[in-house]
């Protein structure tokens, strides 16, 4: 149906930064055919309408990592860093099933679209051997959810008795990897510029892919013309494990394997260099910037300012549930902000320039910023309506500023191609109290499959 949005103050996101005070927004045939202030044109009013007086409308939020899977350990390594984290989680993770999958990623996609997420990348690289077909239940949760999924079919190959930290249960051989990956891009990737599942490549990190299996995987996805994405500098303890197996910085080897480029983007780029930022530039790789994961594992920040100066794409993530127990994209703006003003002072990073990284800036990691990531005609309808008009934000003047600064306010309507997915703060494509139940279902079978002492041990940190 065609629809016509009025009376909403219009944040764009566009190269101007345009914003319209009392705006409107026409939408034919699931894209954006005209935005303006004021009156609407005649031309569309005929069209169905929607008052969004009071609301705040922007770009839907793309979140640019997840893992969904970790909807199932929320709460668990509470006093670990990363490896300590990793070591802790990875035998219970050994346990996940498709029907596990399944539950996790359904709500983990619907508790996204809640906070106003459009477009979610999750990186799936765990795969038991008697867990049935996972990824075909996180693309199926994609489709059920129907916000737009970046489904990265990971990989691992270093276990435990190859010196990496997973179990050998849960990695695959590199011929393996690389052929179930073939498998994914074939079966499931879309290449339509309005496609609603998309396939990377994305084998897990240095520390549990090997030398063959990040250099084949890059060329496998190229071949493919399909985008790649890994962990990148995320920790001290990766830094120096690089150095010690390879004598080179992650970044240094990530390089030699082909691993940078305008067709990749990496998760968290905390610990980069003052060469190694103008790099991701010049390439074009992108950063995916987790803020609450990277401090709930004492990992450190990326250095936004640094590389939004230098011209790299940056977008956000909220990284997996497990390390991240909130979920939700909108609250990762206001801790970018925090964040980066924390280390850098007041002019860190503004209110819009949270906005546009978790916007456009996520849409450039994922290489669809022609089609997604601002307000502007032909771009498709993938559109956040906030409520600002409520106690809770009454009162600041500028509504960017509310949403950014403010708690997150209730979601009036998200749409994806024009179709609602959430309106009135409620998820449209799917029961909430069933999401919930299958949740609560899946969580308890895992832990059931675990011994009593581990769980009790992990659980407390």
């Amino acid at each position: 149906m065609n629809t016509v949005i009025t009376g909403a103050y219009i944040a764009t996101v566009d190269g101007h930064g345009t914003e319209h005070a009392d705006g409107y927004v026409a939408i034919v045939d699931g894209r954006i055919a005209a935005v303006g202030s004021g009156a609407v044109p005649a031309a569309y009013a005929d069209f169905k309408r929607v008052d969004a007086t009071g609301c705040l409308l922007t770009p839907g939020l793309v979140n640019t990592h997840h893992h969904l899977y970790q909807w199932a350990t929320r709460g668990y390594a509470q006093q670990e860093d990363l490896f300590g984290w990793l070591t802790a989680l990875y035998p219970v993770w050994a346990g996940i099933d498709e029907d596990i999958v399944s539950a996790t990623s359904a709500a983990g996609l619907g508790m996204l679209a809640l906070s106003g997420c459009t477009t979610a990348a999750d990186h799936h690289y765990v795969f038991p051997r008697d867990g049935g077909d996972v990824f075909g239940a996180l693309i199926e949760a994609g489709r059920r959810i129907g916000i737009r999924l970046h489904a990265v079919r990971g990989s691992m190959d270093r276990g435990e008795s190859d010196g990496g930290l997973p179990p050998d249960s849960i990695v695959e051989t590199t011929s393996a990897a690389l052929e179930h990956t073939e498998q994914a891009i074939t079966e499931y990737h879309d290449s339509a510029p309005d496609a609603k599942i998309q396939v990377a490549v994305g084998p897990c990190s240095p520390f549990s892919a090997s030398l063959d299996l990040m250099r084949a995987a890059a060329e496998l996805a190229r071949g493919h013309g399909v985008r790649l994405h890994t962990h990148l500098a995320e920790t001290e303890d990766e830094q120096a494990q690089c150095q010690r197996e390879f004598g080179k910085t992650p970044v240094e080897y990530a390089e030699s394997l082909g691993w940078l480029g305008d067709d990749v983007w990496l998760a968290h780029g905390v610990h980069l260099d003052g060469d190694e930022i103008p790099l991701m530039a010049r390439t074009g790789t992108g950063i995916a910037h987790c803020p609450s994961s990277n401090a709930r594992v004492a990992a450190g920040m990326a250095p936004v300012r640094a590389l939004l100066d230098a011209g790299a794409p940056v977008g956000l993530g909220v990284d997996g549930v497990a390390s991240n127990e909130s979920g939700g994209l909108a609250e990762e703006l206001r801790q970018a902000l925090l964040t980066a003003r924390q280390k850098g002072g007041p002019d860190e990073l503004t209110a819009r320039q949270a906005l546009r990284i978790g916007t456009i800036g996520g849409a450039r990691c994922l290489g669809r910023q022609e089609h997604m990531g601002s307000v502007e005609p032909g771009k498709l309808a993938d559109l956040a309506v906030w409520r600002l008009d409520t106690l809770a934000h009454a009162g600041i003047a500028d509504p960017v500023a509310a949403l950014v600064f403010g708690r997150v306010p209730p979601l009036e309507l998200l749409l994806v191609g024009g179709e609602p997915v959430v309106e009135n703060n409620h998820l449209l494509t799917a029961d909430e109290p069933t999401l919930t139940h299958s949740l609560r279902n899946a969580c308890s079978r895992l832990v059931s499959g675990w011994s009593g002492s581990n769980r009790t041990n992990h659980s407390r940190g």
